[in-house]
C-alpha cells in the first residue's frame, strides 16, 4: 500500500514546482548538447567537496574536470578517486580556484568550502559565466546573500543551493499533501537540529602547514595567525560562520519554509548561547529562536550536548523504515488541526499521526525517504540543460538562509525582538544591522 501510494505521489508531486526561464536567449548562453558532458570545477573537497566530486563524475553527462583547494595536500589522493568512477580521467589539481574560472571550458563551479567562502566563490564564479552548485548555507551574512541573488540574475547563472530536500518525491509529496488541505488549519510549526558535538579545546597559533595557502584559505575572513582550530573546527568561529544552526539547521529550516509557503517573518527573537563554556567554540551549543510569520509561529531549536540524537540511517533512506522521530536529529513537527506531520531532510520520509487509539500511535498517511543526492543533481544538470530556475534556487535559498541570520542577530545581541522589513530585509535594531554584513579583506572582497 504505502510502496503503491509513493510511487504515486513521486510522479504527482514532483510537478508541484517546476522551474521556470531566467534566460531571455537560452541560445546565447554555452549550455552543452544531450550528447556532451558538463564540465564542473569542484572547490573545496575535504569533505562534502570530495563527495560531490565523486557522485557527478559517475553521471555519464557530467566531467570533473579540476579539484580545487587551498590545502594542496588533500588534492591528489581526491583526485584519484575521481579518476577511479570517471573512466581514468584524472581531474586537474589546483590551489587557486580562478585559473578554473579562466577556462571557457568549464560549465560550473561547485563549491563546498567552508561557509564564509560560498558567496565570494560563487559572485566570482557567476561573473566568470559559471553556473554553480554551492553548498548550504548559502551565505555567511545576510548582506553577501542578496549580493549573490544579484549577482546570478544580472549574469543570467543557474546558481543550485545543495538544500535536496526541494527535489525528492517524498518532500514534494508532504507539500502536495499541505497543499490538498489534509492537515488543516496550521499555525504552529517546529525545526530542530539536535546531535552530540562537544566543544573543543583552545590551542595556540603556530606555523602553516605545508602546502597549505593559509591567506586564500582565510579569504574574506579578517586576518588572523593560522590556528589548526580554524581549519578544523571553523563552524565553532563566527569569522567563518553562523554555528550550527547554519551548518545542520539550514536544511529543516529550508524545508519547512517550504512546505509552508512562507516567505519574510515579521519578527524574530531568540535565546541561548555556548553554555558550555569549557573550550574555544563561539557559537552555540543551545538555541532556540521564534519567528512569527502571519498566521503561523515557527520554532527552532538547537541542542549539541545531546548524543542520543541521530541522524538519519542510510538504513532508514534505503530500507522503507522511518525515525523513531523524537530521537531524530533534524525534523520539523507540523501541526495541523487534523494531525501533525513529522518531516525530516536527507532522506527521512514522512508520517501524519492523528490521536491515538488504545494508547498506541495512529499513523494516517506517510510516505518513505530514499537518498536525496541523485534527484537534486539531477536538477541542476537539465536546469542547466534548460537554462531554468533549479528547485534550490538562489533566491529561495537566499530567504532560507535569512532565518539563520536574524536568529543569529538576536542572540548576539542579547535575545532583542526583531522586526523584519521585507522591502530591504534590514531589522529594526541598529546594534542588530552591524551584524547585518560583514568589513572584506581585500582581494577577497564583495562589492
Amino acid at each position: 500500500m504505502y510502496r503503491r501510494e509513493f510511487l504515486r505521489r513521486s510522479k504527482a508531486g514532483l510537478g508541484v514546482t517546476a522551474g521556470v526561464a531566467v534566460l531571455a536567449n537560452a541560445a546565447s548562453v554555452r549550455a552543452a548538447p544531450a550528447n556532451e558532458r558538463i564540465v564542473l570545477a569542484v572547490l573545496g573537497v575535504r569533505s562534502r567537496g570530495h563527495t560531490l566530486a565523486t557522485e557527478l563524475a559517475q553521471r555519464p553527462d557530467c566531467r570533473v574536470a579540476y579539484l580545487c583547494d587551498a590545502d594542496k595536500s588533500l588534492l591528489g589522493s581526491r583526485a584519484e578517486n575521481v579518476a577511479k568512477v570517471q573512466d581514468g580521467r584524472a581531474p586537474k589539481c589546483l590551489q587557486d580556484f580562478r585559473k578554473a574560472l579562466d577556462d571557457r571550458s568549464v560549465d560550473a563551479l561547485v563549491i563546498a568550502t567552508p561557509d564564509h567562502w560560498h558567496c565570494l566563490a560563487a559572485l566570482w564564479a557567476c561573473r566568470a559565466g559559471k553556473d554553480v552548485y554551492v553548498a548550504a548555507p548559502l551565505s555567511h551574512n545576510a548582506w553577501e546573500g542578496r549580493r549573490l541573488v544579484e549577482a546570478a540574475r544580472k549574469h543570467q547563472r543557474i546558481v543550485q543551493v545543495d538544500l535536496a530536500a526541494r527535489s525528492v518525491a517524498y518532500a514534494h509529496a508532504a507539500k502536495q499533501y499541505l497543499a490538498e488541505g489534509r492537515l488543516g488549519r496550521i499555525h504552529l510549526c517546529r525545526v530542530f537540529a539536535q546531535k552530540g558535538q562537544s566543544n573543543f579545546p583552545a590551542k595556540p597559533d603556530g606555523p602553516v602547514p605545508a602546502g597549505l595557502d593559509w591567506d586564500a584559505w582565510n579569504g574574506p575572513a579578517p586576518a588572523a595567525e593560522y590556528n589548526v582550530n580554524f581549519q578544523d573546527n571553523w563552524h565553532g568561529f563566527w569569522r567563518f560562520s553562523g554555528g550550527e544552526i547554519a551548518v545542520e539547521g539550514i536544511h529543516s529550516l529550508d524545508l519547512a519554509r517550504w512546505l509552508c509557503g512562507l516567505e519574510y517573518p515579521k519578527s524574530v527573537y531568540a535565546a541561548g548561547g555556548r553554555l558550555d563554556t569549557q573550550g574555544a567554540n563561539e557559537t552555540p551549543d543551545t538555541l532556540v529562536a521564534t519567528y512569527q510569520f502571519d498566521n503561523l509561529v515557527m520554532t527552532f531549536e538547537l541542542t549539541l550536548y545531546t548524543p542520543y540524537m541521530l541522524k538519519v540511517s542510510p538504513a532508514v533512506r534505503n530500507g522503507d523504515l522511518f525515525p523513531y522521530w523524537p530521537q531524530q536529529a533534524s525534523r520539523v513537527e507540523i501541526f495541523g488541526s487534523e494531525g501533525v506531520m513529522c518531516i525530516g531532510p536527507n532522506g527521512a520520509g514522512w508520517q501524519v499521526y492523528t490521536r491515538p487509539r488504545r494508547e498506541q500511535p495512529t499513523i494516517v498517511d506517510r510516505t518513505y525517504g530514499h537518498p536525496t543526492d541523485p534527484e537534486h543533481q539531477e536538477d541542476f544538470v537539465q536546469s542547466i540543460r534548460k537554462r531554468k530556475l533549479p528547485n534550490a534556487d538562489v533566491e529561495e535559498a537566499h530567504r532560507s538562509t535569512l532565518l539563520v541570520h536574524y536568529a543569529n542577530m538576536s542572540l548576539r545581541t542579547g535575545g532583542r525582538k526583531l522586526a523584519v522589513a521585507p522591502q530591504t530585509e534590514h531589522v529594526d535594531d541598529a546594534d542588530a544591522m552591524k551584524l547585518f554584513r560583514r568589513e572584506y579583506r581585500p582581494p577577497w572582497v564583495i562589492e
